[in-house]
């Protein structure tokens, strides 16, 4: 677990908020025991004596001497609470909407009501469904933004597929045509999708189509506008 959890650590943290004393002895600890290791911020959890770690887009504990790391859940008992999820979805969230939209293809207007990024593979039966009533979630306020994740990886059909897209002259049209099960033209040029897999895979993205909500929080699988739709308001009047 530990050493996929190191794997999975591509990306740098954000830029980082100064220590507390105990934190910067955390800091010290894993800098000089694990010199290899990226991580973020480092803060205080809600137990005495143990830290929160950003990883990527992870979130591990680490007892204030720097020597026991530990991945999971972290559950308030007595409030019936996840305290580790909000976390993992704050971070997910700073990730999602900070991405530079010049590198999606996106449905819908630019001032829609809400956002919902879509991890998508051009063969996925259920990705094509999704995009087939793409009408239905533009009618809904929902813009969708694309971000590829071919599953069977890099060189495959799905991979030329998605790269084609990205090449294409008209890339929403190109999608509209390649979801619908007809040809394109095979292009390439400069793109995305290497670096959109890895931030799926960083993201946790395990099967397509994976939706993100701004929130942070990850929706697997298709879901029809009006359920989506529901799930966008119940988040918004949670807030």
């Amino acid at each position: 677990m530990f050493g996929a959890l190191l794997a999975s650590v591509i990306f740098g943290g954000a830029p980082m908020a100064a220590d507390d004393e105990g934190a910067a002895r955390v800091r010290q600890s894993l800098n000089m025991l694990l010199p290899g290791l990226k991580f973020g911020e480092i803060t205080p959890s809600p137990v005495p004596g143990l830290y929160e770690v950003v990883l990527g887009h992870k979130l591990a504990y680490v007892t204030e001497n720097g020597r026991y790391l530990m991945q999971g859940t972290l559950i308030d008992i007595e409030m019936q609470k996840d305290l580790t999820e909000p976390r993992v979805n704050a971070i997910k969230s700073k990730a999602i909407t900070s991405l530079n939209e010049e590198m999606m293809v996106i449905f819908g207007p630019e001032k829609a009501k809400h956002n919902v990024t879509v991890f998508t593979d051009i063969d996925c039966g259920y990705c094509r469904k999704l995009h087939s009533e793409i009408d239905q979630y533009m009618e809904q306020g929902i813009r969708i933004r694309y971000l590829f994740y071919p599953r069977a990886g890099i060189g495959s059909s799905s991979y030329a597929k998605a790269v084609s897209v990205w090449c294409a002259d008209d890339r929403k049209a190109a999608m509209t045509k390649a979801k619908s099960g007809e040809p394109i033209e095979n292009r390439e040029c400069e793109n995305p999708v290497q670096s959109d897999m890895a931030l799926g895979e960083q993201m946790g993205v395990s099967g397509t189509p994976a939706l993100v909500l701004d929130s942070g929080k990850m929706i697997p699988g298709y879901v029809p506008a009006d359920r989506l739709i529901a799930i966008l308001e119940s988040e918004s009047a949670g807030k």
